[in-house]
């Protein structure tokens, strides 16, 4: 029973992280300005190693970061799918819907971040990694089938005479 529970505010927890950051770039709660993927690319992918200067570029794929960010008609599409993802992820693992789907694009997600961000100056785990391996752990043990809507759809008919809706609830 506890189990279950933990399972359900885990989920609940990771989504209301990712809708949070989906949701801070579209209404801009810091007053930081509109939300550009850009800015990270060019400035947040030098990457960070303990021991090293934070100056020193230390990212193998910064370069590959920066010169996206060059695309100025791919950026619109970046920042959107940026900004897309984070919320929707976040709502589908709070309502516990395609938990399967999201909690795979959410460490997908993460896994650039990580990439990009190379920010390993405080060890080799850091927040993107946790969130990343949290997501796929949901995805795997199928948490939305627990307390989420998920669950739910699982004892429909429709989904049950389908064998193929299985893999996404």
């Amino acid at each position: 029973m506890y189990g279950t529970k933990a399972l359900a505010a885990l989920r609940v927890t990771l989504g209301i992280g990712f809708l949070y950051a989906g949701l801070e770039k579209i209404f801009d709660f810091a007053g930081s300005g509109a939300f550009s993927a850009a800015g990270f690319l060019k400035f947040a992918t030098l990457g960070t190693l303990p021991g090293v200067d934070p100056k020193t570029v230390v990212n193998p794929t910064h370069q590959l970061w920066v010169n996206l960010a060059g695309y100025e008609q791919l950026m619109p599409v970046l920042n959107w799918l940026v900004v897309t993802g984070e919320t929707a992820i976040g709502i589908a693992l709070i309502l516990g819907i395609a938990v399967r789907i999201s909690g795979v694009l959410g460490a997908v997600l993460m896994g650039l971040i990580t990439v990009a961000a190379w920010n390993f100056g405080l060890g080799p785990i850091n927040e993107t990694v946790l969130y990343g391996v949290v997501a796929l752990y949901l995805a795997a043990v199928n948490a939305g089938r627990v307390y989420g809507v998920d669950g739910w759809l699982e004892r429909t008919e429709f989904v049950t005479r389908t064998p193929a809706l299985h893999y996404l609830v």
